[in-house]
Order: C-alpha cells, then structure tokens, then sequence
C-alpha cells in the first residue's frame, strides 16, 4: 500500500521541485535523478505486487474524497473563467455542468455507497503502470535536451521550461492514479486531471495556434468528462456502487449498459476516436516530448484502457457492437489519411489514431483472443511509437526539418538515428515485430467471433499502414552510400532515452511469449472465470523468433561492421550514367542532373478534406444509433 502511495504521490512532488527551481542546470538535474527515481518505483511496485497482486482503501478515505471535491471545484473554477476570458464558452458550460453534478452526488447522494477497494493492482494495471513509469520517465529526460533546442530555434517562444516540465511529471502522477484506481471518483478526478494537462501542454508556445488547439482539445474531452460524471451519478443511484470491478461483473442489460455507454464515449474522446479525432492532431503544435507522451504512454491510454476494463460487458450488446464499428471506421479512415501526409508528425499522428482504432475493435468484441490481441497492441504501440515521436524530434534537430522528404540524408548525418529510427518503423509493421503479431491474433480473433466486416476493414486498413511505413523506411534508405553530409552528435539527453527506447522495442518483441504466459493468460484466466486459450503456438513463436533474429542483421549493411570498414559501395542505377557521387547523372544531351527521388502521397485520393466529412458523419451516425438502440431496449 505504501509503495503504492508513493507512485502516486511522488511525480506530483517532482513536479513541484521542477517548477520553483528557476536555474536551469539544478532543474535539469532534479529532472534527470526524478525520472530515474520514477522509474525505480515502478518497478519495485511491480516486483512487489505483480504475482499476487493486491486490493485496498487507503487509510481516511472521507479526507481524500474532500480533498479530490476541494481540486475539482478549483479546478471547475479555473476552465470556467479561462473559457469566459477567451471566449471559449463551451469549456465554461462543460465545467459548470459537470463538476457541480458530481459534487452534487459526492454530498448528498453517496453516504450510503460503501467503496470496499478503492485501489486494485493486477495484471492489466501492472502493465499500464510499467508503460507510464518506464516511457514516460524516458520522456521526461529526452525533454531536457530537446527543449534546449527548442528554444535556441524559437527565440520568439516564451522561456518556460520549468513548467513545461513540471506539467509532464504531474501528468505521470494523474495516469497511475487512473490506472490504480477502481473508485470511479477517484478514477473521474485523474481522468480530469490528465485533460487539464493535456491543455496545458499543447498551448504551451501561447501562439494562436496553439491556444485555438489547446481548447478544442479541452472542449471534446471536457465533453467526455461530462458523459463520465453522468454515468458515476447513474451508477451510484441505481446500483449503490461506486467500484469499477463490481460494475464490470454486472450482466450486460438495459439498464447497466446505459452507463456504460456513458463511459464508452469518454473512453472514445480520451483516445480520439472519430468524430473526436481533431482534438489529438491538434496537438502536434505542442513540443514533441508532449507529444510522445500524449500520443504513446498517457492521455489516449487513458481511454482504450477503459474500453479493455469495460470489455467483459461490450462483445455482443448494443454498445459493444457500436464502439467496434467506431473502432474501425477510426482504423480505416485514419490509415488511409496517413498515406496522404509528408510531415512525420502528422505521419504518426494518424497512426496513433488508427492503432488506438484497432485497439478499441479488440477491445470492444471481448473475446479472450480479441483482449489478447488488444493489451499487446497497447505494449507495443507505447514503446514504438514514443520511440517515433522522440526520434522525430531528434532528426528535426539534425536535419532542420520532419517532412518525410528531406530525411533521405539522415543515414549519412547520424547513423545511430537512422537505426533508431528504423527499428521503431519495424515495430510498427514488420513481420515479426509486435504490432504485426497482435494484428495477425486480432484477424483470427475477428474470424473466431463472425466479425468478418471487421476482417475486411482490418485486412484493407493494414495494407495502408504497409503503404506509407514503406515510404517512410524506404526514404531512410535511399541514399544510403551518399557521404556529402555534415556529421551531427547527439546530446546525451536525447541519445539516452532514444537508444533504451530502442532496446525496449526489440526486448518487447523477444519478449511477448513471456509476456502472454506471466501476464495476458493469467489476468485472461481471472476475467473469464475460464483457461484462455493461447492463441500463437509454440512453433508459430519459434519461427517469429528466427525470423526476428535474422531481421535485426539487416542494418549492418547500412552501418561498418567496425572501424576502417571499406567494404564496396554499388553505385546507384539513376536511368542514366551515374557521375560518381550517388548524387547526379549524366542524362541526355550530355546534361548534369541531380538525382530525385519523390514518394506518391496519393492525396486526390486519401487527402484530409476528402476523407474527414464522411468518416465523422458516419461515427456521428454510429453513434446515435447507439443511443437509439439503448432507448428501445430500456422502452422494451
């Protein structure tokens, strides 16, 4: 119970030390020794309750919920009068509905609901708590060098580097408060905490950009705050509960699944879900580390984690079939979005959007397989994708540019980025790396259950995320015997976090049959009250393992094997007579022409204009037959 206090409590103390110390190599400092001492809590947490886990209350539970009333009602007062000031309205009429309901209901309405665990520790949670701990903590630390940069190349910026910092490790305190509670107030208060730093972090630069992205952001998720605060006041008058777990173990009827309804569509806003997509692309004005940490380890986590508890009471209802299609117009739509981007952020942007789709699906069909499938997913995704998104900010650094285009000189520049780099585009969508491996489970879960709708949109969603990852890695490589570059070297700040990034992409991949067997078979077992069936075989596992083994030989052609490495570069076939250089050909008429290599983004066809209308309207359809279909059965 103490150590979990502790994992709470002590990012939000970091927090504070960060934002008072104003001298930058004493705050760079406490950063630095606050992440690693994150990070060791985490895994002595985890060493300490992952076999057996472990349920409890926290001693004066009456004091922490009058403390939790007393920051919302400040928090409440805070967005309603930044929204009146910026003439945001919406974000004001959200918070003034929504916090006086739920202090409404914890003063007058919830004395006689006994919360008997306020706080659980299990499988699921052990492996949310290691995503945040370890990727965020490597986060943190990445942003010390990075916003150096940041700053020296946006003179025009406002200095405020302890309290960017600040806001990042307060967020890690609200994403282990959310996954650790099973108090559905507790867990609504962090939910809200995460939004309000979500603001705070993408309007950071204060531009008008920014500040118009930080409040669409604050205004949908303020809108999926308002569905959850609706549902804990539904749950707590109708069935005298407040405890997520006693929830989940109800029988999916009429009336238990209106709540969960509720709390679906927070779940669908926090992990930007269409129609609630905009907020998360918005996002990227923010620095990357916010980004990273926003699109990989915390906010949308916060949502597809609540699909996966919610799982045992979607599958065949009315609900579960309604967030699945969501699911998987999110994943189509935004896959093929993402063929029709140059910027590498936006590139990973939509990405994030339609992995965090195929999630929701898994998620949401509530099979054993499908949830298997699912919580891989989320490892996977976490650690490839922070390792994108940081990486990306390490080459805008080297190359003065993130267009996808310009990167064909990264491999010259800095070798180590390149790999990096590359590694984290193979965990995305090369056979065997993780991601690959829980689509294939997710397909043969889909088929299991008579999803073959699904199926197709998977298998057509997949080929697009083929597409544009071989774009990408195919301009990583392109130039690779090209030597006209200026070398550059990494900060120790960014190259640290970015190489452990790199061994835990690799590691999670070697490692998911250990992961399957100590953590997804037994939190499985427990769920369904039955054996999970496995569903790679032990030869399948095998045969990935070789297969990852003689993968990870692919770059040591791109880099000397060691020091003085002469081995023959091939000249480059250039539809002419190369000049020697890689470079330039001689073409006709004995014309010099400088080499182009362009990628086809295909945007008549996949661009954002021409595909955001119907996917929202279709989402927006889905889910107003979703509560169409929720009237009728409770009218029925």
């Amino acid at each position: 119970m103490y150590a979990i206090s502790v994992l709470i409590l002590f990012p939000i103390i970091a927090a504070l030390l960060v934002r008072i110390v104003k001298n930058d190599s004493a705050r760079d400092m406490i950063v630095r020794i606050s992440a690693v001492i994150t990070a060791a809590i985490t895994l002595t947490v985890v060493f300490l309750y992952f076999k057996k886990g472990i349920s409890f209350n926290f001693p004066h539970e009456e004091i922490i919920d009058y403390i939790i009333a007393a920051l919302e009602g400040a928090i409440a007062l805070f967005i309603i009068i930044i929204g009146i000031k910026n003439k945001k309205y919406i974000v004001s009429v959200f918070s003034a509905i929504q916090t006086p309901l739920i202090l409404w209901f914890e003063f007058s309405q919830k004395h006689d609901i006994t919360v008997q665990n306020g706080i659980i520790f299990d499988k699921l949670t052990a492996i949310m708590v290691l995503i945040i701990g370890i990727v965020g903590s490597l986060i943190c630390i990445y942003s010390i060098g990075y916003m150096k940069w940041y700053h020296y190349h946006h003179e025009d910026y406002p200095v405020r580097k302890n309290y960017f910092m600040s806001i990042l490790f307060l967020f890690l305190s609200a994403m282990f408060g959310l996954v650790l509670s099973n108090n559905l107030t507790w867990l609504y208060f962090c939910w809200e905490i995460t939004t309000l730093c979500s603001f705070l972090l993408i309007g950071y630069t204060k531009t008008k950009e920014a500040k118009k992205n930080s409040f669409r952001a604050l205004a949908i998720n303020l809108g999926g705050g308002l569905a959850f605060a609706t549902a804990i006041v539904f749950i707590g008058m109708n069935f005298k509960t407040m405890e997520l777990s006693v929830l989940i173990n109800m029988k999916p009827e009429a009336m238990v699944l209106i709540p969960v309804f509720l709390l679906s569509v927070a779940a669908l806003t926090k992990s930007a879900q269409l129609p609630f997509s905009s907020w998360l692309l918005g996002a990227m004005v923010a620095p990357t580390p916010s980004s990273a940490l926003l699109h990989s380890a915390t906010m949308v986590k916060a949502g597809v984690y609540l699909i996966i508890r919610l799982a045992p009471l979607l599958g065949d209802t009315s609900v579960g079939r309604i967030v699945t299609l969501v699911g998987g117009v999110t994943f189509l739509a935004c896959s093929l979005m993402a063929i029709s981007q140059s910027d590498a952020k936006k590139i990973l942007a939509y990405s994030t959007l339609a992995n965090l789709g195929l999630i929701v699906i898994c998620a949401s069909i509530g099979t054993q397989e499908s949830l298997w499938a699912a919580i891989l997913l989320v490892i996977f995704h976490a650690v490839s994708k922070s390792l994108l998104f940081i990486c990306v900010g390490s080459i805008e650094h080297q190359i003065g540019s993130r267009n996808v285009e310009d990167m064909d000189i990264l491999l010259d520049v800095s070798r180590k980025l390149s790999l990096y780099m590359m590694i984290g585009i193979a965990g995305m969508f090369l056979a065997p790396f993780g991601m690959l491996i829980s689509k294939w489970v997710a397909m043969k879960a889909f088929i299991d259950s008579n999803n073959i709708f699904i199926v197709i949109i998977l298998a057509y969603g997949s080929a697009a995320t083929l597409f544009y990852w071989s774009k990408w890695m195919g301009k990583l490589v392109s130039n690779a015997n090209v030597k006209n570059h200026k070398k550059q070297s990494f900060r120790k700040d960014e190259e640290i976090p970015i190489t452990i990034h790199a061994v835990l992409v690799v590691a999670s991949c070697f490692g998911f049959p250990l992961i399957s067997k100590y953590a997804l078979i037994p939190y499985l077992t427990y769920l369904f009250h039955a054996d999970a069936l496995i569903p790679i075989g032990t030869s399948d596992v095998k045969i990935m393992l070789y297969m990852l083994s003689a993968l990870l030989i692919l770059p040591l052609s791109f880099i000397p094997i060691y020091k003085g490495d002469k081995r023959r570069k091939v000249p480059i076939y250039m539809a002419g007579e190369n000049t020697g250089d890689n470079e330039n050909f001689h073409g006709s008429m004995g014309v010099t022409r400088k080499v182009e290599l362009r990628n086809w983004y295909m945007e008549s066809y996949f661009g954002v204009k021409r595909l955001t209308l119907w996917s929202n309207l279709i989402s927006i359809g889905l889910l107003c037959a979703g509560i169409i279909l929720l009237i009728g059965g409770i009218a029925a």
